[in-house]
């Protein structure tokens, strides 16, 4: 496989450090208040949900296998939060999708200097709610019969201690597929394309969506990192629509 992971968590970085940019700042406004809105909501529930889940599930296991508590602990708030993370992060981009797709408009056209024929203004970023919403589900589509899949390798003797890493592996490819999407989608390529374009150098993608993966799981950064992620992605498609060399504006 090409690419390489170090480059794909240093874009994610380079994202983050985009959020200063002043004329940037009115674009990521918007998609930080949904994330900030919506994780709000359903973070506290989660930990709830697994406050109650856990001891619960620890207290069905047999007691011979008590000896074990101290690492099932971590491995399922390290699972619960990768899967909850993606699951808020998945509502959050169908609701903001219109405008991360005018963030990764913005994003480009600062990088590269020339224009992107794309939404411009929030007011057409708004009329493109409904079509956003389908490219969405779409997203969805591609990821269930996925998800389901490693979902039955956990019931799998030998195979289910494996689940937690092809959790990761998954979310990982598909927060690499979810942001690339925007300026990919800008560009008038299909779902399709991005999956190809993402393969190409699929390592670095993969470090992209991976450290993606562990930023929405952590309280407090993940209210930030779906604007990020989306500047970070831009640049990476950016990158390697210029043949794979990182340009020396950030």
């Amino acid at each position: 496989m090409r690419g390489n992971p170090t480059q794909g968590i240093q874009y994610l970085i380079r994202g983050i450090q985009l959020m200063r940019v002043p004329k940037l700042m009115v674009f990521i406004l918007i998609p930080l208040a949904i994330n900030m809105i919506v994780f709000g909501s359903l973070i506290g529930w989660a930990i709830s949900y697994l406050n109650a889940l856990v001891p619960e599930w620890i207290q069905s296991l047999p007691a011979w296998m008590s000896f074990i508590e101290w690492i099932i602990w971590p491995l399922l708030v390290l699972l619960f939060g990768l899967l909850s993370g993606y699951l808020f992060t998945t509502v959050t981009l169908m609701i903001a999708s219109p405008f991360n797709s005018l963030l990764a408009e913005k994003v480009e056209e600062h990088y590269t200097g020339q224009e992107v024929e794309g939404f411009e203004t929030m007011s057409a970023a708004l009329m493109a709610v409904p079509m956003s919403i389908m490219r969405e589900l779409r997203k969805l589509a591609y990821y269930l019969p996925m998800a389901i899949l490693v979902f039955i390798c956990t019931w799998i003797p030998l195979v289910n201690f494996a689940v937690p890493f092809l959790w990761f592996l998954l979310g990982a490819w598909m927060m690499s597929l979810q942001f690339l999407d925007y300026p990919l989608d800008n560009h008038r390529q299909s779902f399709k394309a991005v999956i190809e374009f993402a393969g190409q150098e699929r390592l670095t993608t993969m470090g992209f969506g991976g450290s993606v993966a562990l930023c929405v799981s952590i309280p407090i950064l993940n209210l930030i990192i779906v604007p990020a992620a989306v500047a970070g992605a831009t640049l990476l498609y950016c990158d390697q629509q210029a043949g794979g060399s990182p340009r020396l504006q950030s």
